[in-house]
């Protein structure tokens, strides 16, 4: 069994001994320092609540809600809904947090309490420390019976949520409808079942073909959706003869698109594309973590924009956005983080953006992702001894290409031309993660194998 107690909230799986899995006992530990934590900066005795699909999310939701409750906290429950809706219900529901009940990609044996603030972001990593400290020391009070907090239901959001994508200035429906798309969609059997044909309908899609739309928690594949997890609507995306796929993760925060012949547009270029749309029609910034495709830094300089990186995260992504005043940005897992809606990774604003320039370009899903730069990625890890200074060993590869463009904000990225390699440290393993990027697969390859050899040759 697995606990991650991380800033931004608690992942585990399901069951076994307290302490080293997500059981009932660690869940009321994590809600009550969560909720004293709301209490104590805030003042504010109200918190939203929502919860992807998953199986343990009615048993998780309701020992979150009555642990709440006895804090003296009034719940708003807006019931199976997705990340990026919990995070606009927050601020218009006036409440001092929300938490997400989602394990996000993981597999169905987890799940997650993911903590947002008064804005409906997620909390910075001093907040989250204070929360674990709050949960390690006990130092909560629960409320008296006539002070018990009241629990409210609420499932207007849904649309709440698709009438702010539609009154986006750069969300053109009559362009998506007379485009008059046929689309196929994997949910996962996740809330993205509910939602996002809901999306599609407002803006004028009426060909839909719904693979896994029934929200009961039952991951059909891994619900990470890389191409090796997404052979089943790709063969549907042909047999239908759909202009496009779209795939969602379970709580609807990550998004990516299959080509109209089954091939994979890329989760690195669904940003990508978005952001190419965006900055043609409104000049300015954009932003990405550090491990993600150079190519949005060349669509937003093309556009005249600069682009910014920061180190990897949501939480780290969204800071940089505000202190450069990016009108775009998001990680390269498919994550859309789009402002003038709201700070958080939304799927669904990403369809309607994506769809509108789809529209408006009035080429084919493959000619849309030609035009962009083609670069590839390489994904490796290398495990060392446990107790090893990593940090130490870092330095002397910085050393080493000293001559090149590096960055340290996120263990270390060295640039060669429009190249690089981003070696970062993992929180909870003896391991060095090492992406890298290239003009073709065996390009990006050979540079991640180079700086992996010089590592070993390091160590020996």
């Amino acid at each position: 069994m697995t606990l991650i107690k991380s800033i931004s909230g608690i992942r585990g799986t399901i069951g076994g001994a307290p302490g080293e899995g997500l059981t009932p006992m660690d869940i009321v530990k994590f809600t009550a320092a969560y909720g004293a934590w709301v209490i104590r900066t805030t003042g504010n005795k109200k918190i939203v609540l929502g919860r992807d699909a998953r199986t343990s999310g009615a048993m998780v939701n309701r020992i979150v809600t009555g642990t709440l409750q006895g804090l003296g906290i009034n719940v708003i429950d807006l019931g199976l809904s997705t990340t990026p809706t919990v995070e606009i219900a927050v601020p218009l529901e006036q409440a001092g947090g929300g938490i997400i009940l989602t394990a996000s990609h993981n597999p169905a044996q987890w799940n997650a309490l993911k903590l947002l603030n008064g804005k409906g972001e997620f909390i910075s990593d001093a907040e989250g420390k204070e929360v674990l400290d709050i949960a390690e020391s006990g130092t909560f009070d629960f409320a008296e019976v006539e002070e018990l907090g009241q629990v409210s239901t609420d499932d207007t959001y849904l649309q709440k949520h698709i009438d702010a994508i539609l009154s986006l200035p750069l969300v053109d429906v009559a362009a998506i409808k007379a485009a008059d798309f046929t689309v196929a969609i994997d949910c996962v059997n996740s809330t993205g079942g509910i939602f996002v044909p809901a999306l599609l309908k407002a803006l004028g899609v009426t060909n839909i073909h719904e693979l896994y739309c029934e929200p009961n928690g039952h991951f059909p594949h891994n619900p990470e959706p890389l191409p090796e997890n997404l052979t089943a609507i790709a063969g549907m995306v042909k047999e239908k003869g759909a202009d496009l796929g779209i795939v969602v993760d379970p709580d609807v925060d990550r998004l990516c698109f299959v080509n109209e012949d089954g091939s994979m547009f890329g989760e690195e270029y669904t940003l990508v594309a978005v952001a190419d749309y965006i900055l043609k029609n409104s000049p300015g910034n954009a932003v990405s973590n550090l491990s993600s495709t150079r190519a949005l830094r060349d669509v937003t300089e093309a556009a005249g924009g600069n682009y910014y990186a920061a180190a990897v995260g949501e939480v780290n992504v969204v800071n940089k956005m505000k202190e450069s005043e990016a009108i775009i940005g998001g990680e390269g897992n498919g994550g859309i983080i789009y402002p003038e809606l709201h700070y958080g990774r939304d799927a669904l604003v990403g369809i309607a953006l994506f769809l509108t320039h789809l529209a408006k370009s009035g080429v084919s899903m493959t000619q849309l992702r030609g035009g962009y730069p083609q670069y590839s990625i390489s994904k490796n890890k290398i495990t060392l001894t446990p107790g090893m200074d990593i940090d130490a060993l870092l330095l002397k590869i910085q050393d080493k290409y000293s001559d090149q463009p590096n960055s340290t904000i996120d263990g270390l990225k060295i640039e060669f031309g429009k190249e690089w390699v981003h070696l970062r440290k993992s929180n909870t393993e003896p391991i060095i993660r090492i992406y890298s990027e290239a003009s073709s697969a065996e390009r990006a390859d050979a540079l991640a194998m180079n700086v992996i050899s010089d590592i070993k040759a390091i160590l020996n």
